[in-house]
């Protein structure tokens, strides 16, 4: 597990690979930019379920607010999750090299009612969004986070506003 500091963690990622990590890093970088502590792991829903239950279910008591669950393939991670813990899970389909993250999507998205999965878009778009959102769910008890996250959304309006003809190669803020 990492974390940004030395502060508990809020925000859990998890993911259910290593290779997945490509994808997820992405929500990583953006909690590290609003600086929200956070922690990673590893965690299998197919290869280790007994870890997967342990972890969403003891997160609230570790002080976890907010899940980021990344998943490929048959994606039972995010939703796997959301039925051990009440927290709120974010859901990131990971692609995948078969139907290019579609599969992820669709088994992340159409989750039974009464387990809700937050889904985002597919890959690192996905993965930006998630940790915002997360800052977004945090800004609601921490007014630190709300106003980071509203500082972010200024600076991100602020970027395309300097920068109105795109001939000029100007680029808009992900950070």
């Amino acid at each position: 597990m990492s974390m940004t500091r030395k502060e508990k963690p809020l925000v859990g990622i998890i993911m259910g690979s290593q290779s997945d990590w490509e994808t997820m890093q992405h929500a990583a970088h953006q909690l590290e930019a609003i600086e929200v502590p956070f922690e990673t792991k590893v965690v299998s829903a197919h290869r280790t379920p007994d870890l997967l239950f342990e972890y969403a279910s003891g997160a609230a008591v570790r002080g976890l607010e907010v899940i980021i669950a990344g998943a490929g393939g048959a994606a039972h991670l995010p939703g796997m999750t959301a039925s051990k813990t009440a927290l709120p899970v974010l859901g990131v389909p990971v692609e995948s090299k078969a139907l290019k993250g579609i599969d992820s999507l669709l088994s992340i998205v159409q989750m039974p009612g009464g387990i809700p999965v937050g889904t985002l878009a597919i890959g690192k778009p996905g993965a930006i969004n998630a940790a915002l959102l997360a800052v977004a769910i945090l800004g609601n008890k921490y007014p630190k986070y709300r106003a980071a996250y509203e500082k972010f959304r200024q600076r991100q309006t602020s970027g395309v506003l300097a920068n109105p003809d795109p001939a000029e190669g100007g680029k808009t803020l992900l950070a």
